[in-house]
């Protein structure tokens, strides 16, 4: 093939040329090889295996009075209904009101001592059905399902004129809790806490400290009277201040345009904050010890706060997932934030309630923590 320039002066063969050396250059960078290669799988398969906003078996805790037939015929029909899965037996009201308000169960139910007599009698009978309704996606299809309950789940027990009235037997009473209006920036707008802090937070760190390295400047820093961990200190406090600016105008903003609730917990969220700011910046750290570009440092970030988006519970019903999507879930420290940041907001939970997230954060910033040192001494040698 001839080098001659074609009429408007474009050479085919240095065209191929720069196209090979592009390709050699690509497979030589194997983080941004794996990413291309990994990214697109990453997402096929959380779009399409992990994402249900219509969950099942959701989690149900029942305080059963009447231990007369119908009453069984009621909560199998219930069951049977594939949207609530019983696992947790209460001996009082108390114990239904803990379970719900920690977020172990997301629906309770109440079955009370008359409901066989008043079912006979046609004297009014109900039922209770209290939905943790502080996500009003995980919520919606079972609370529908509940209509059809009346009319279906005692259609072997009626007999006679009882079953002939065209009445239903007992009516369903929906208490929705912390969200009784459905309204879904009680939900999101919270949430959003932990996604911008991940997103600011990771990412400032990561290409800040990565860029030092690029220029040339850590070096000239660490060759300076003060030791690397007091570089590092000075290098991460201004993004401490920057995480808590950026959490007092959320707060602010969230209550003042969108009138989210603040039922209190403010210890617990303190805490919550604070463990989760400096997770994310210990994170952000350990990223740019990996990295030897700012592009891979965006890179590598992004592979964090993709799955912190889709599996926390952010933008999904949590409970929706399928269990292996859970268990991921559950290492993702964004998780646990939002939990603390829910409940503590909407439920008021204290630190008493909270203290398995808060448990679950403290984890993560020392395991990260002391990954991000070992890697950073590694790198000094």
């Amino acid at each position: 093939m001839s080098d001659a320039p074609g009429p408007d002066g474009l050479s085919v063969n240095r065209v191929l040329a720069v196209l090979t050396k592009e390709f050699i250059q690509l497979t030589r960078d194997r983080l941004t090889y794996a990413m291309i290669l990994v990214m697109p799988i990453v997402q096929l398969l959380l779009f399409g295996y992990a994402i249900n906003n219509d969950p099942r078996d959701l989690p149900t805790a029942v305080l059963v009075q009447d231990h007369g037939p119908m009453a069984r015929s009621t909560l199998s029909a219930l069951v049977n209904s594939g949207y609530f899965k019983v696992v947790q037996e209460a001996g009082s009201p108390a114990d239904l009101d803990r379970a719900i308000a920690r977020g172990e169960v997301q629906f309770a139910l109440t079955i009370p001592a008359d409901f066989t007599r008043r079912v006979v009698r046609e004297d009014q009978a109900q039922i209770l059905v209290e939905a943790d309704a502080s996500d009003p996606a995980a919520t919606g299809g079972a609370i529908a399902a509940l209509a059809n309950l009346p009319r279906t789940a005692l259609s072997r027990d009626l007999v006679g004129a009882a079953a002939q009235t065209g009445r239903d037997p007992f009516e369903v009473v929906i208490h929705r809790r912390y969200n009784p209006e459905s309204i879904t920036a009680y939900n999101i707008v919270p949430g959003l806490l932990g996604v911008i802090l991940s997103m600011t937070l990771v990412m400032m760190t990561s290409l800040g400290v990565t860029r030092e390295y690029e220029r040339g400047t850590m070096e000239g820093l660490l060759a300076t009277p003060a030791r690397p961990i007091e570089v590092m200190i000075g290098k991460l406090a201004p993004y401490v201040a920057v995480g808590v600016i950026q959490t007092v105008v959320i707060l602010v903003l969230a209550r003042a345009l969108f009138a989210v609730p603040m039922a209190g917990g403010w210890g617990a969220l303190v805490l919550g904050v604070t463990l989760f700011i400096v997770g994310s910046l210990a994170l952000g750290f350990l990223i740019s010890t990996l990295a030897r570009t700012q592009l891979q440092a965006m890179q590598m970030s992004f592979f964090y706060i993709l799955p912190s988006i889709l599996l926390s519970g952010f933008m999904f019903p949590f409970r929706g997932m399928p269990g292996w999507a859970q268990t991921l879930g559950s290492v993702i420290p964004v998780t646990h934030f939002l939990r603390v940041v829910r409940g503590s907001l909407l439920k008021g939970l204290g630190v008493e309630d909270l203290w398995a997230s808060l448990l679950a954060l403290a984890a993560f910033v020392v395991a990260i923590a002391a990954a991000a040192m070992m890697r950073y001494r590694r790198t000094l040698d």
